[in-house]
């Protein structure tokens, strides 16, 4: 009996230990440029485990729940809501995967049809301030740094054992609770967090192409200068069609028995409306 309850104990510690959590981030955006009264407000997952952590769209993981859905259900593309994918449209295309045992930090985007995925080689250089207050349950201390173009100043917590944060943001003593940047045209705020049995799967569709920043950077501005000879050349077998914004957004891309001038034509239209509404990137540089 006394084994059994030891092999039992030893099974409930692996069990917790696997067991990741999920911290619940409102973003606060103004994406373009020209309209800085257009603010976009959606939330995002920061999951956390022992060995990495993932910042992603909560509506990228509803997306693909829909999506999937249909496909298992036979209907295939055809089949899905458009205003229900319309519903879930997000701004935070890319993901953020953070690799603690490396010390590495990874960031996935698309530009057209393919993933495009780097190292950051960009360290984050914090400057701790003595200021505390409190945000919400948690006893807050201030950080500041330089990052993208943009400074930004944080609120972490050490009540919580994590020295994560959303976005690429981390390496501080604690989680932080609260990041924003001093034009208040980005910001990041903690509403809950919960235990999560595993990481989902993100679905990524296209290529996954392994580039250094400089070369990402390089394939967005050429997306952004010419979006649709971007995505005809690196597109296939008429992948153009499967996304329309610079770091990710996948579009709809119509049906039925459309003319294909017509539709390239409202393709080509709606892709730089995307690119002029995601003018005014998180990073500036």
């Amino acid at each position: 009996m006394k084994k059994l309850g030891i092999i039992a104990l030893a099974l409930f510690i692996q069990n917790v230990s696997a067991q990741a959590n999920r911290f619940v981030y409102q973003v606060t955006m103004k994406p373009d440029a020209e309209n800085k009264t257009d603010i976009k407000t959606e939330n995002a997952y920061l999951d956390i485990s022992p060995e990495k952590s993932v910042f992603y769209s909560e509506n990228r993981i509803k997306r693909d729940s829909v999506m999937q859905k249909a496909f298992q259900g036979g209907g295939g593309r055809g089949s899905i809501n458009r205003d229900q994918m319309e519903g879930l449209r997000t701004n935070i295309n890319y993901s953020v995967e953070k690799d603690k045992t490396n010390q590495k930090t990874y960031f996935k985007d698309r530009i057209g049809r393919d993933i495009y995925s780097y190292e950051e080689d960009r360290p984050l250089n914090w400057k701790i301030e003595s200021e505390t207050r409190k945000i919400g349950e948690y006893k807050v201390q201030k950080a500041e740094t330089d990052f993208g173009g943009r400074k930004w100043t944080a609120w972490f917590t050490t009540d919580l054992p994590y020295q994560d944060g959303p976005y690429k943001f981390g390496g501080l003593p604690g989680l932080i609770v609260k990041i924003e940047d001093d034009k208040g045209e980005y910001s990041f705020d903690l509403m809950k967090n919960y235990k999560i049995a595993e990481f989902p799967t993100l679905n990524q569709f296209g290529n996954t192409l392994k580039v250094k920043r400089a070369d990402y950077l390089k394939q967005q501005q050429k997306f952004k200068t010419d979006p649709m000879s971007f995505m005809s050349q690196s597109s296939g077998q008429g992948g153009f069609m499967t996304t329309v914004r610079a770091g990710g957004g996948r579009g709809a891309g119509g049906g039925g028995n459309q003319n294909p001038a017509d539709m390239r034509k409202r393709m080509e239209e709606r892709v730089k409306e995307e690119v002029k509404k995601n003018s005014n990137p998180i990073e500036l540089q």
